[in-house]
C-alpha cells in the first residue's frame, strides 16, 4: 500500500481514536461555543469600528471565534497531544511499524483541519441563528474557504513544529498557551482592536500569523476588506513551522 493511501487509513484511526474520548471531544466543540456565548454576553451590546466600518461586537465575537476555533484545533490541539504521544512512546512505536512517519503526521494534520472546519461551521450556524451574523456566500465564501485551509495547515505545521522546543509532556499546556494566549489577546480575538489600537499591538499583528488570519476571516464574515497579503503571511508562517518540524520534530521523549 502506497503512502497516501496509509495516510488516508491513518486519518480515519485518527478519527475514530478521537471520538472515542467522549469528554474530549465535547469540549473541544463547546469551547469556541462557550466563549462566544460569554464574550457576546459581557461585551456584545455595543459597536466597534473595523476597517472604518461600524460592526456590532456580536457578529465580530462570531468571526473571532470562528478563527480562535481553528486555532485551538490545529495549533493547542496538535501541539499538546503530539507532545502527550512523544512522551509515552506512542511516536517511538509508530517508526517500527510500516507506517512512514510522514504518512502518520499528514494523518494528524489532516484530522485537524478536518476538525477546524467543522467547528468553523458549527460557529457560523451558532452565530447566524442567535447572533444574525451573516454567512459568506459567493466569492466572499471561496476566499473565506482558502483563508480557513490555509490557515488551518499552517496552524498544524506551527504545532508540530513547537513540539521541539517542548521538553516533556506535563509542560506542554503551559508552553503551548503562553506562546498563543498573548498573541490571541494582541491580535483582536478575545477584545476588538479598533483604529485607535496603539501603535505597538498593531506592529506585533503585523508580524504573526494571528492577527492576519483572523482579518481573513473577518473579511469573510464582517464584509471588512480581503487581502490577499493576509493569506501569504500565514502561508510564510506555516512553511517555516513546516521546515522547522521536518528538521528538529523528535519521535522520542527526551533522556
Amino acid at each position: 500500500m502506497n503512502t497516501p493511501a496509509l495516510a488516508l487509513r491513518q486519518v480515519a484511526y485518527t478519527n475514530k481514536a478521537f471520538w472515542r474520548n467522549p469528554a474530549s471531544a465535547f469540549f473541544t466543540f463547546a469551547f469556541p461555543l462557550m466563549f462566544l456565548v460569554i464574550f457576546t454576553a459581557l461585551l456584545g451590546r455595543g459597536q466597534v469600528v473595523i476597517g472604518g466600518r461600524q460592526i456590532s461586537q456580536a457578529t465580530y465575537y462570531v468571526a473571532a471565534m470562528a478563527a480562535f476555533s481553528v486555532i485551538t484545533a490545529c495549533y493547542t490541539n496538535t501541539a499538546i497531544s503530539v507532545t502527550f504521544q512523544r512522551d509515552a512512546g506512542v511516536l517511538k512505536r509508530i517508526q517500527g511499524t510500516p507506517l512512514p512517519g510522514g504518512a502518520y503526521l499528514s494523518a494528524r494534520m489532516t484530522h485537524a483541519m478536518l476538525i477546524a472546519v467543522l467547528l468553523v461551521i458549527i460557529t457560523t450556524a451558532f452565530g447566524k441563528g442567535f447572533y444574525s451574523a451573516e454567512v459568506p456566500a459567493g466569492v466572499t465564501l471561496l476566499r473565506s474557504v482558502v483563508v480557513l485551509v490555509v490557515g488551518s495547515a499552517s496552524f498544524c505545521a506551527l504545532g508540530l513544529a513547537i513540539t521541539a522546543v517542548i521538553p516533556n509532556a506535563d509542560a506542554s499546556p503551559a508552553l503551548v498557551n503562553a506562546s498563543i494566549l498573548p498573541l490571541l489577546f494582541l491580535s483582536g480575538i478575545f477584545i476588538p482592536l479598533g483604529d485607535d489600537a496603539p501603535a505597538w499591538i498593531r506592529w506585533i499583528g503585523r508580524v504573526f500569523p494571528v492577527k492576519h488570519f483572523a482579518d481573513g476571516m473577518q473579511a469573510g464574515f464582517l464584509g471588512t476588506a480581503f487581502h490577499w497579503s493576509d493569506v501569504l503571511v500565514v502561508a510564510g508562517w506555516g512553511l517555516a513551522g513546516l521546515l522547522l518540524a521536518v528538521r528538529f520534530f523528535r519521535w522520542e521523549p527526551s533522556r
